[in-house]
């Protein structure tokens, strides 16, 4: 299995991405290099391509295989990208802070301390579907871990709805695009696929 080992703080400069969207809130030292060239069409869409790949951690094969299935789905190919992409099982356990960063939501999947449904789930693609019920296992529930999670206080977005004590969290709906505030312009990762 591919691992992205990549230092978070290098790529978020080299990307362009702000660190608190990876979910760690401390500031790179190093200031960005000054560019003076403009970049090519290709180079915006390309690097808008990495941006989606790094934030939610997929590899080129997995995203390119759910850009494909987003085409077959009805609506705008460029939304229905993010929503599959937001709606992966590791990414709603870093939603439902349940996780500090979504690379710790991916090991904590992986490692199967969450049930979706009841049932024991340890595939970090796993697509939740409205009404599906995310909960940690009862034996991982008293781990420290999750003791201190509990504690925490963490923006659960209008699309998933947590009860903090039970350690268990619902999905109310399929998102909206006005509700994933992840700083991506999907028509450009489409316009790259489809040429």
């Amino acid at each position: 299995m591919a691992v992205n080992r990549d230092p978070i703080l290098k790529r978020c400069r080299s990307l362009q991405i702000d660190p608190s969207h990876m979910g760690i809130y401390k500031e790179s030292k190093r200031k960005p290099k000054q560019s003076f060239r403009k970049m090519s069409d290709y180079g915006l869409q390309l690097r808008e391509k990495q941006r989606a790949k790094f934030i939610y951690g997929v590899q080129e094969k997995q995203f390119r295989n759910t850009f494909e299935k987003a085409a077959k789905k009805k609506g705008i190919t460029g939304e229905n990208l993010l929503v599959m992409l937001e709606e992966r099982l590791d990414n709603v356990v870093y939603r439902m802070g349940f996780a500090m960063t979504r690379r710790e939501a991916r090991q904590l999947v992986v490692h199967s301390h969450f049930t979706v449904n009841g049932k024991k789930v340890n595939i970090p693609s796993y697509q939740v579907k409205p009404g599906d019920v995310v909960k940690v296992k009862a034996k991982s529930q008293q781990s420290p871990k999750f003791k201190e999670i509990k504690e925490m206080q963490v923006g659960v977005p209008g699309w998933l709805s947590v009860d903090r004590e039970k350690l268990e969290g619902t999905v109310l709906a399929d998102p909206t695009r006005d509700q994933i505030d992840t700083p991506i312009e999907e028509r450009l990762i489409v316009e790259l696929y489809s040429k």
